[in-house]
């Protein structure tokens, strides 16, 4: 049993493991062997990268501490951003770039008055999510405009690669960022000082850590994550609805906490957030095989993610029961 538990405390994300092999099970019976099929896994693959990419932003936020409720908004606002432009006339990395660096504001945003003005994130994020999702409803003019498709590389983000096409280039995408990201948290100073400063605060600041940059930059990360994610949905629909992302960042907070990531901050890895993404996708495909009104999708996810909550509290609980023994 101690074993057990020391080997949860350096790998949190393990109980989300669990989860995802004990659901797959269920559905590949529920669905007649449907659900492992390549065809089936082709299709959950492709839609993956735009959820987990927003999971993985938002579990590093949390990590640091904080939390980003705009994710979603800024998912509909940089496509939208990049669509108008393209429709006025500019070039696709001009717009694009507009797109991002809207997205990157916004992060910036959050950030500088969450650290300055000692501001809850949740009630700063909570703002900002009416506010970019008015201002994406604002700028589309009421009709979604369409992308041009003579100066759009579609293919960048949506043709099939890999063995019997099981790939979309949005996969590879994805995959690159999550390296990154995991290579930024584990292997490097800053990947530390996002740790210290979600772990304990005070004590980050008497290290001298620079904790109000470490916060503001960890919310750009999530927000040019959510905007780029929202990128390569656009990509693949053809146009820039102003309504696509609503709900998804309450989606990426449940793949963190899936996933393994405190809310508490200070704990969690970008392959637990990863985790918590796949489990979303298999619970929304899983369901729909399993011939289940879609309707539970949501209660399926919401009670998950509390099981998540208390059995990562339980362990937690019990691994430092066994510290205190073990010291004493």
């Amino acid at each position: 049993m101690r074993r057990l538990l020391k080997i949860y405390l350096e790998k949190p994300e393990l109980a989300g493991v669990v989860f995802l092999i004990v659901l797959a099970a269920i559905f590949q019976h529920q669905s007649g062997g449907v659900f492992l099929n390549s065809f089936n896994l082709q299709g959950l693959l492709g839609l993956l990268p735009e959820v987990a990419l927003v999971a993985m932003g938002v579990t590093l936020l949390m990590i640091c501490g904080e939390f980003d409720l705009s994710v979603g908004s800024v998912f509909a606002l940089c496509p939208m951003v990049m669509a108008v432009m393209l429709e006025a006339g500019s070039p696709f990395i001009l717009a694009y770039a507009a797109g991002l660096l809207v997205a990157l504001m916004v992060g910036f945003t959050n950030g500088f008055l969450t650290v300055h003005f000692n501001i809850p994130s949740f009630i700063t994020t909570l703002g900002m999510l009416f506010v970019a999702r008015s201002i994406t409803v604002v700028i589309s003019g009421g009709f979604p405009p369409m992308l041009p498709p003579d100066v759009l590389p579609k293919w960048l983000f949506t043709a099939y690669v890999g063995p019997g096409g099981m790939f979309r280039m949005s996969f590879l995408w994805f995959v690159a960022v999550a390296v990154l990201l995991t290579v930024l948290l584990q292997r490097t100073n800053f990947g530390n000082w996002i740790r210290a400063t979600g772990g304990f605060l005070p004590a980050a600041q008497s290290m001298g850590i620079p904790t109000k940059k470490v916060k503001i930059a960890t919310f750009m990360i999530c927000s040019l994550l959510a905007g780029f994610a929202g990128t390569i949905q656009v990509m693949r629909l053809g146009a820039p609805l102003p309504s696509i992302g609503e709900g998804l960042e309450l989606q990426a907070v449940a793949a963190a906490v899936i996933g393994g990531t405190a809310l508490t901050g200070g704990i969690g890895t970008i392959l637990g957030g990863i985790i918590g993404a796949i489990l979303i996708r298999v619970i929304d495909n899983g369901l729909v095989l399993s011939q289940v009104d879609a309707n539970w999708f949501k209660l399926a996810l919401g009670a998950l993610t509390v099981f998540a909550v208390i059995v990562n509290s339980w362990l937690r609980a019990k691994a430092k029961a066994i510290k205190v023994e073990t010291s004493t």
